[in-house]
């Protein structure tokens, strides 16, 4: 084997564990689960990396499910602020 292709399986075995532990940690933090569109972004976005051979489907799979991130964020954000007006009318 050659020495880059050494460095790359331990680069991605380091990647690896730092994202699986990072995510276990992240696990116990937060008990809130993923809404179902970040849900379909995150496919989206999965899937537009393993089509990385045919360059523009991949970077049109993952552009659409950053934007249904996006979306779902302003929507979550939509959300607490209309909950956080009803609180304010109630005091």
């Amino acid at each position: 084997m050659e020495a880059q292709l050494i460095y790359i399986i331990l680069a991605i075995i380091v990647l690896l564990i730092l994202g699986f532990s990072l995510f276990v940690l992240m696990k116990k933090k937060s008990k809130e689960k993923l809404s179902p569109l970040a849900n379909i972004a995150l496919v989206f976005v999965l899937v537009g990396i393993l089509f990385r051979e045919n360059i523009v489907i991949s970077y049109v799979l993952m552009g659409i499910g950053v934007i249904l991130a996006i979306v779902d964020i302003f929507l979550k954000r939509g959300k607490n602020e209309k909950k956080s007006v009803k609180k304010k009318k109630r005091r």
